[in-house]
């Protein structure tokens, strides 16, 4: 048997096994020390019972007329005689007895006092020069049942006061720990992004310290992240000054020379350029996406922020393509128009850098407020169709994209709560891409 792993389970079973041994012990050490108590009582019993017989014996034998002659008393009805006695002259002829004594219970007389045989107690007293012998006995059997009445009613309790002081137990271990559970509860429910500091004041002393450890840690994790977040949002926006001056001199360069080996080496320069310009914009979405707020401060409908966003979109490269479709009725959220502008263009993004280039490309708001981007193009297989969302992951070998577009949809998602589908092929069709951004609806 397996102890439980619960410290609430660990303490109820070892508690209630102590208590269940000590009331063992104690029952025990009770039951032998009532059982001596009771054998004294007993014993006194039997001398008193034969030495009061004894008179009375001496007076009823010597005032016989005939000698010799045993005689038995009648039997008093519906009465358990527990003491049986038997009369003997020095001859261990019986001269008198009791109803129920059985003669062959009485071993022969070696003397007055306490004797025991395998069934009886007996106790012995003589009068006249040993010439009348009285022996009382007790069977063992009736000793023994009231000892096992004292057991039974020392054990007995054990079978109502275990249970009951377990549940007591229980109870106030649950009480006494409603603040510990309270506490784990708190840090469950916490994001990989909240780490400020979680309420120990409810806390027992002994426990209050491993709280305010754990908020020390929580601190300087939050410290730690804050200065990576806050590094690279810094260096991506230093970083857009100097890269646009050196796209601008590669450009003159451009137009000044006139060999094309030197044309076409400044053509590469500029690519480059511009792609670690989109790689520093996407550092500042990410940075964005994993630190800042991501609600507004009320509710809005998002129609209108989702149709500028697609017109905005329309205008770059092969934005052409998209195919919008809004709902005819009001589109609820409080998430800041920002994030979505960058769930939306993300997306879009993914899908005109992926998908067939003549092929269109649906973008739909959903009447939860969902966003659904949806193109066409080569299936892509399950195994890296889980790997999408991580950050530098890309689709092809041959992408020339920053491999952050999915993995900030995924940052934003999981910061509010949204669910983030991927799915390829799409939907209905035998091949394509498609991602689904489902928001929680917001507070009432």
């Amino acid at each position: 048997m397996r102890a439980p792993r619960s410290l609430q389970g660990r303490l109820a079973l070892w508690l209630g096994a102590g208590l269940m041994v000590l009331w063992i012990a104690a029952a025990s050490v009770t039951a032998l020390l009532a059982r001596q108590q009771m054998n004294e009582v007993f014993d006194s019993a039997l001398a008193a019972t034969a030495q009061r017989l004894l008179p009375l014996v001496v007076v009823d034998i010597i005032g016989r007329e005939e000698e010799g002659i045993t005689q038995r008393l009648a039997a008093i009805p519906e009465n358990d005689a527990y003491f049986t006695y038997l009369v003997r002259d020095d001859q261990d002829r019986i001269l008198l007895q009791s109803f129920s004594a059985e003669p062959a219970s009485f071993p022969e007389w070696d003397g007055p006092g306490f004797r025991e045989t395998a069934t009886h107690r007996l106790y012995g007293v003589a009068a006249l020069q040993g010439t009348i012998r009285v022996t009382v006995a007790e069977p063992l059997a009736h000793r023994a049942s009231v000892a096992r009445e004292i057991q039974l009613g020392l054990g007995l309790p054990l079978l109502v006061v275990v249970p009951l002081a377990l549940a007591a137990i229980i109870l106030t271990l649950r009480a006494n720990l409603a603040p510990l559970n309270r506490f784990r509860d708190r840090l469950a429910d916490r994001t990989m992004h909240d780490l400020s500091a979680i309420p120990i004041t409810d806390l027992p002393a002994e426990l209050a310290p491993v709280g305010a450890t754990l908020n020390e840690l929580l601190a300087r994790l939050d410290a730690a992240f804050q200065a990576e977040r806050g590094f690279a949002a810094n260096a991506a926006h230093e970083l857009r000054t100097p890269l646009a001056g050196a796209i601008a001199q590669v450009q003159r360069l451009q137009a000044e020379t006139a060999d094309p080996a030197t044309r076409q080496r400044a053509a590469e320069i500029e690519t480059s350029l511009k792609r670690l310009t989109g790689l520093s914009s996407k550092l500042l979405e990410l940075s964005r996406a994993e630190g800042a707020p991501l609600r507004s401060a009320q509710t809005y409908d998002l129609r209108p922020v989702f149709g500028m966003l697609v017109d905005d979109l329309a205008r770059l490269p092969g934005g052409g393509r998209i195919a919008a479709h809004l709902p005819d009725q009001a589109v609820p959220t409080d998430i800041d128009p920002d994030a979505v502008g960058i769930v939306l263009r993300n997306l879009v993004e993914n899908a005109l850098r992926h998908g067939v280039p003549d092929a269109p490309i649906a973008v739909e708001l959903g009447e939860n407020g969902s966003l659904r981007v949806a193109n066409d193009g080569p299936a892509v297989a399950p195994d890296s169709l889980k790997r999408l969302t991580r950050r530098f992951e890309r689709g092809a070998a041959s992408s020339t994209g920053s491999g952050l577009g999915l993995s900030i949809v995924a940052a934003i998602a999981e910061r509010l709560g949204a669910a983030l589908v991927v799915t390829s092929p799409r939907k209905g069709a035998a091949s394509g891409f498609e991602v689904t951004f489902t928001p929680q609806p917001p507070a009432a």
